[in-house]
């Protein structure tokens, strides 16, 4: 397997007041190509901390995170943004789609910000939707699609660009377990048929079933509960 990403001797802190809390201590992870990877954790261990600033979106105290030979926190900030448009993919507990637009403008959104024409962006919107079993759903607006529909267009969105890798945080933490069920397939799906690399945190120990590794965060530390 090949690494897609390398994060070195991450280190996050806070300070309040007159306190430091260390929330992540000297962190170091590689992830390959094509990997499932969990982050489970108790609450406010510092999963959804440790995501972001390896998806680029928070940066770290001290450390490096490297994705595809790109040092991304050496980028100005324009070039980091362009970077996880076009190479990562981001999928949260809450859809975060854009209320006036209908399911395939929002999953076309990322791909005409990376300077896709827009025919060809709306061709792959429509095939990732008919994908996610949403083809007739193309025209619905967020408003007229139930919970677990909306987070299957954030999907096929955070897909659209075809991403080195896709963050997701608890991305089945506001369904219900047929919902759930449905997100997980499409991931399973997804990671066994494109070799697609998803880091996912979650609570959910059906989804953690299916992770090639398993990774707890435990005191700022980051510990392998399971491998292969």
């Amino acid at each position: 397997m090949s690494s897609i990403l390398a994060a070195r001797d991450i280190r996050k802190s806070f300070v309040t007041g007159k306190n430091q809390l260390n929330v992540l201590k000297d962190i170091n992870l590689e992830i390959n190509k094509g990997e499932l990877v969990m982050l489970i954790g108790p609450s406010g261990s510092g999963k959804s901390t440790l995501l972001s600033i390896l998806g680029g979106l928070s940066r770290p105290t001290n450390g490096r995170v490297i994705i595809s030979n790109d040092d991304i926190y050496a980028l100005n900030d324009d070039r980091l943004a362009g970077l996880r448009n076009k190479r990562m993919g981001f999928v949260f507990q809450f859809h975060h789609l854009l209320p006036e637009f209908n399911s395939m403008e929002n999953v076309m959104m990322p791909a005409l910000m990376a300077g896709t024409r827009k025919r060809e962006a709306s061709e792959k919107a429509k095939k990732l939707l008919i994908t996610m079993g949403l083809g007739g759903r193309l025209l619905h607006r967020p408003s007229e699609l139930s919970g677990g529909e909306q987070q299957r267009v954030a999907i096929a969105r955070a897909l659209i660009n075809d991403p080195d890798i896709i963050f997701a945080d608890e991305p089945t933490g506001n369904l219900d377990k047929a919902n759930s069920e449905i997100v997980h397939k499409i991931i399973l799906d997804f990671n066994r048929s494109f070799n697609q690399t998803f880091i996912i945190v979650t609570h959910n120990e059906a989804l953690t079933s299916y992770g090639n590794r398993v990774l707890l965060i435990d005191d700022g530390y980051l510990k392998t509960v399971r491998h292969g």
